[in-house]
C-alpha cells in the first residue's frame, strides 16, 4: 500500500507542477512552513541549490553566503533546500537545520522546508527543473546541485555539485544573469 502511496502523491505532484506553468507559479513553503514559491523574487536572479547539513559538500555553505552578499544588491537570491535523499545526509527537522545554517555558517539567505529532489516524491520544483522537458534534464546527483533562474523565471544554468558557488563558471553565469533585465 505504501508504494501505491508514494506513487500517487508523486503523481499529483508532478500534475501540480505542470499545472503551475512557471517555475516561479511552484507552491513551495519556507523553513518555517509558510506558503510560498519563487514569485516571491520574481524580477530578482535565483540559485537554486539543495543543501544538507552533514554532507562533505556542506562546506560550500560559506561560499553559498559569499556570494549571495556579494550580488544580493545587484538582485541575486540564494534560495537553499534541505534534502535528505542522499544517504540521510539532511534528517534533522526544520528548526535543526535554520540552528544549524545560522550558527555554524552565518547563513541569511532564504531556507526552504525539506523537499524531496529526487524518486517518486520528488517535488515540482525539481520536477521542472530536471525532468525530461526541462531546459537541463537530468537526476539531481548529489547535494549541492545549483541551478541559476532568471529575472522573468527562466532555468539558465546548472552546474554539479563539486561545483563551487564561488567558482568563476558560477559567478560568470550570476553575473551574465544580473545583466539581462
Amino acid at each position: 500500500m505504501k508504494p501505491l502511496k508514494s506513487f500517487a502523491a508523486g503523481l499529483l505532484l508532478a500534475m501540480t507542477a505542470f499545472a503551475a506553468g512557471s517555475i516561479q507559479d511552484i507552491a513551495l513553503k519556507d523553513i518555517d512552513g509558510k506558503p510560498t514559491s519563487l514569485k516571491a523574487y520574481q524580477g530578482k536572479v535565483v540559485l537554486v541549490v539543495n543543501v544538507a547539513s552533514k554532507c562533505g559538500l556542506t562546506p560550500q555553505y560559506e561560499a553559498l553566503e559569499s556570494v549571495y552578499k556579494k550580488y544580493q544588491k545587484q538582485g541575486l537570491v540564494v534560495v537553499g533546500f534541505p534534502c535528505n535523499d542522499f544517504n540521510g545526509q539532511e534528517p534533522g527537522s526544520a528548526e535543526e537545520i535554520k540552528t544549524f545554517c545560522s550558527t555554524k555558517y552565518s547563513v541569511t539567505f532564504p531556507l526552504m522546508s525539506k523537499l524531496h529532489v529526487k524518486g517518486p516524491e520528488q517535488h515540482p520544483l525539481y520536477t521542472s527543473l530536471t525532468g525530461k522537458d526541462a531546459k537541463f534534464p537530468g537526476d539531481i546527483e548529489w547535494n549541492f546541485g545549483k541551478f541559476i533562474v532568471g529575472r522573468n523565471g527562466e532555468v539558465l544554468a546548472r552546474f554539479k555539485p563539486q561545483t563551487k558557488p564561488d567558482d568563476a563558471s558560477v559567478t560568470s553565469a550570476i553575473e551574465e544573469a544580473l545583466k539581462a533585465k
